[in-house]
């Protein structure tokens, strides 16, 4: 099941995608906010055929729901509207950060990275939940 990751900000959001079996979460692209940003997101679901979109949800550190976590819920409450696709959110504290260290940890001289942090940072939050949701590697092989 191919699932879309989505880092959303007040300027750009951060869209990462699994592969068709839902193993494992890359990059995509940044949509830039304005008022074609859920159009954005519905062209890229109907295109890659999305099952279910991963939202990550900015809790405080201390735990609690601040402004940009009711922000993000008025968004997701615009994109349910436009789209019959499950939404889940994500614990995000500190996926921009773990992005950007494995975007250095990746990077050399001969290759740039051009991937924004905001896409890796959805990546990132994706993987997380497809790693608690993928099940166990014997199950997937077959005789």
């Amino acid at each position: 099941m191919r699932c879309l990751g989505l880092d959303i900000g007040d300027r750009r959001i951060g869209v990462a995608m699994s592969d068709p079996v839902g193993i494992l979460a890359t990059p995509h692209s940044i949509i830039e906010r304005t008022a074609d940003d859920i159009a954005a997101i519905v062209k890229l679901l109907e295109q890659y055929q999305i099952k279910k979109i991963i939202v990550g949800f900015p809790i405080k550190l201390d735990g609690n729901v601040g402004d940009q976590a009711i922000k993000v819920q008025g968004f997701i409450e615009h994109l349910t509207a436009h789209t019959g696709i499950p939404i889940e959110l994500r614990d995000e504290r500190m996926s921009s950060v773990s992005a950007r260290r494995l975007m250095q940890q990746g990077r050399t001289k001969k290759v740039k990275q051009k991937v924004h942090d905001d896409a890796a940072a959805a990546a990132v939050i994706l993987q997380s939940y497809l790693d608690e949701s993928a099940p166990d590697l014997p199950d997937l092989i077959q005789d």
